[in-house]
């Protein structure tokens, strides 16, 4: 409990998110550094979470009215890596946009232990320079989202 309470004060608003480095479907690695500049909406998910999966058409709708902004939207997935492929096929079956990676070792993956991640769909906001704005950011699903990222944006 104590090591959780110690993260949760880590990662508290305006501290540096924890870093990432994780294959595409492609296997080219994307890391959260090669994205600084932007905002970062993060979605964690996987394949057999029926929540996380009702979440996608919002997301899709999302990343289509800010596609041309200065926002990168990353679903990592925490299946488990000897689902990789499922999780590409899904990927791809599903069109999915945005930025697809998944994470190393589904639950222990550093990422995930770091931000104290119990329960997916997990969806986290960074700033342009890898802050954190919200470490359980709203849904795509909730119309605020859309209306915080704009604001965001026009700053």
């Amino acid at each position: 409990v104590q090591d959780m309470y110690e993260r949760k004060i880590k990662y508290a608003k305006g501290a540096p998110s924890p870093q990432f480095a994780f294959a595409d479907t492609s296997g080219t690695v994307v890391t959260l550094q090669s994205l600084r500049g932007k905002y970062v909406y993060i979605d964690l998910w996987a394949t057999w979470c029926g929540p996380c999966k009702r979440e996608i058409p919002y997301l899709i709708e999302l990343e289509a009215k800010l596609h041309d902004r200065n926002i990168a939207f990353v679903s990592i997935s925490i299946d488990e890596v000897g689902d990789k492929q499922k999780w590409k096929d899904f990927v791809r079956k599903e069109k999915l946009t945005g930025i697809q990676i998944m994470a190393d070792k589904a639950w222990e993956t550093a990422f995930v232990k770091d931000y104290t991640i119990v329960g997916i769909p997990h969806f986290i906001l960074l700033g342009p320079e890898g802050e954190i704005i919200e470490a359980k950011a709203k849904r795509p699903s909730e119309p605020e989202l859309e209306e915080q990222l704009k604001a965001l944006l026009m700053k």
